[in-house]
């Protein structure tokens, strides 16, 4: 989203010359020698974070948590271990112990205690719940299971029996990520058409909806229907609030306020992980998560509406409003003349916007530095999501302390965040983005080779990992968009997230591979971090550049010329 503040008014830089420089009297009214843009007054008058923006910001963080909460999943949908049930053994369809003295009677030993999915060729019936000999089955032949009996009854596992489904039960999480790439062009609709303001209280409010129904699914097709409902029309309230922050602030406080945003976020599944855990029946934690959403309607009267949106579509009045609005809070104040500087800005903006340029696809196709590009910053994208949700949604496994492992694992993002917040500007981005992905994909290849024993190893080892492609998933997104230019930085920055979601649209289906080898996910976590480690160190660095405006600074990026060849 921060690239939107450095594209404000670019575009007609060269067509005005001295808005601010008409004289009255004698005098210059301004000494401004361009186009005066929003982040000229935020940084000369409004203040680039001041009081109106800390506000701004704590009533998003609100929204921000509870877009975490759309990853309920990973405990409502939570694998449970079962087993065969034995009827011969008196076991009737009740509740049953799930792992009783006679249990290798019946069911043959694996790695994990016992079988999930078979059991001994039954020869009679003469067991009871508390005797169950091994004479009547035939060790040497297995069958398939009839029904089951599961360890814990409070996820849909269990009530919906998905017994020996796994790859039905990691669906759910699969549907939960190609919602969030449905919800793109939909809330990118509404924001533009009817104002951010209205996309973020439509997105969350939808994400409470659509929570609670899940709530009463009656069976596991209407819980998976739900789950792709809410997503595609609640996912975009990460985006929408990111905006609302990240617009109104100056360019000094833009990467600090993003990597607050990001902090929230993990602050929203650190709730999760505490409301999953104390309120453990799934149906009972639904509720519990998405009944507080409703109260984002009131955002409608308290929330001021983006300033930028408001100058792009012509409402003048309004967007005049809310910059005294912000004066007044922060205590400082903007010129009248600075305020028709503004808008006469906005308005050429707008009709420089309709003068006809070269397509997008014919722009990149002709130039191999971008073409080069386009084909790289979507694979850092791809790893970065499906390390990110696949660490997440695997922490659950790593012990029965299911939720402490969740928590602990959504916890070590922060200082993840704040590394890379310290280091972007003093070590450059692609020194920490490489550094970030090698990182994480050290941790991730280690990870596999350590003993199960060792518990207190495996989760440091896993907690580091985590936080390589923590302070990797700040940086991606303003390494991209400093690689393109002006004039298409967001649609190929667009593109960029767009195919990384393949990545978080994959990883829930990771904790099925277990079933053929434990440290196939890891492996996978590992191998495409250094390939995109290594995808990194073929760009440019753009520490201390200034950000391209045109194709050719884009492709000048990293090289030295003679100012003159660029013109």
């Amino acid at each position: 989203m921060s690239e939107d503040n450095n594209e404000v008014g670019a575009s007609t830089e060269k067509q005005q010359n001295g808005i601010n420089g008409k004289k009255s009297n004698g005098r210059k009214t301004s000494v401004y020698e361009k186009p005066l843009d929003l982040d000229d007054v935020l940084v000369n008058e409004l203040g680039q974070f001041g009081w109106f923006q800390l506000r701004n910001l704590a009533l998003v963080s609100i929204p921000i948590i509870m877009s975490a909460f759309m990853s309920e999943y990973i405990f409502s949908a939570a694998t449970v271990p079962y087993r065969c049930r034995i009827p011969e053994c008196g076991e009737d369809g009740k509740s049953n112990e799930f792992e009783p003295e006679w249990i290798l009677n019946a069911v043959p030993e694996s790695n994990s205690r016992f079988a999930s999915c078979e059991r001994y060729v039954p020869l009679g019936v003469n067991g009871t719940l508390n005797y169950c000999p091994s004479s009547i089955f035939n060790q040497l032949e297995r069958t398939g299971c009839d029904s089951f009996v599961y360890e814990r009854d409070n996820t849909v596992v269990y009530e919906f029996d998905l017994g020996c489904q796994e790859w039905m039960r990691a669906l759910s999480g699969t549907l939960n990520s190609v919602g969030t790439l449905l919800v793109l062009p939909i809330t990118g609709y509404i924001s533009d058409r009817f104002g951010r303001k209205v996309a973020l209280i439509i997105n969350v409010f939808n994400v409470g909806l659509f929570g609670l129904i899940r709530a009463f699914s009656v069976n596991y097709p209407m819980y998976m229907v739900l789950q792709l409902v809410q997503t595609t029309l609640g996912a975009g309230t990460y985006s929408s609030a990111y905006i609302f922050a990240t617009e109104l602030v100056g360019p000094k406080y833009r990467v600090a306020t993003s990597a607050t945003c990001s902090s929230m976020f993990a602050i929203g599944q650190i709730v999760l992980g505490g409301v999953a855990w104390l309120v453990a029946p799934w149906r009972y934690m639904n509720m519990v998560i998405h009944i507080p959403c409703f109260l984002i309607i009131i955002y409608y009267w308290v929330l001021s509406e983006s300033v930028r949106w408001l100058l792009s579509k012509g409402k003048y009045n309004e967007a005049q409003k809310v910059l005294e609005t912000v004066a007044r809070v922060n205590k400082t104040q903007i010129s009248e003349k600075s305020m028709e500087a503004l808008i006469s800005t906005s308005k050429n903006s707008t009709v420089a916007s309709k003068v006809e340029k070269p397509g997008l696809f014919q722009s990149i196709i002709r130039s191999p530095t971008l073409l080069r590009r386009v084909c790289t910053t979507p694979i850092w994208w791809i790893t970065t999501t499906f390390v990110y949700y696949g660490l997440s949604i695997n922490s659950t496994s790593l012990s029965d302390t299911m939720h402490l492992n969740f928590i602990l694992t959504a916890a070590i993002e922060i200082p993840g965040l704040i590394t890379a917040v310290l280091v972007l500007n003093r070590i450059g981005r692609k020194a920490t983005l490489s550094a970030g992905f090698f990182f994480s994909a050290l941790c991730n290849i280690i990870f596999v080779f350590i003993s199960n024993d060792l518990y207190v190893l495996r989760l440091i080892i896993f907690l580091l990992g985590k936080f390589g492609i923590s302070a990797v998933m700040t940086s991606v997104y303003l390494f991209t968009s400093e690689l393109y230019p002006t004039e298409y930085r967001h649609s190929c920055l667009a593109f960029s997230s767009m195919i990384g979601r393949i990545g978080s649209i994959t990883a829930p289906l990771t904790p099925v591979l277990t079933e053929y080898w434990h440290g196939i996910p890891s492996m996978l976590f590992g191998g495409m971090g250094i390939l995109s480690g290594l995808l990194v160190l073929t760009q440019p660095e753009t520490l201390g550049t200034k950000m391209p405006d045109t194709i050719a600074e884009a492709e000048a990026l990293g090289k030295k010329k003679n100012p003159e060849e660029l013109k």
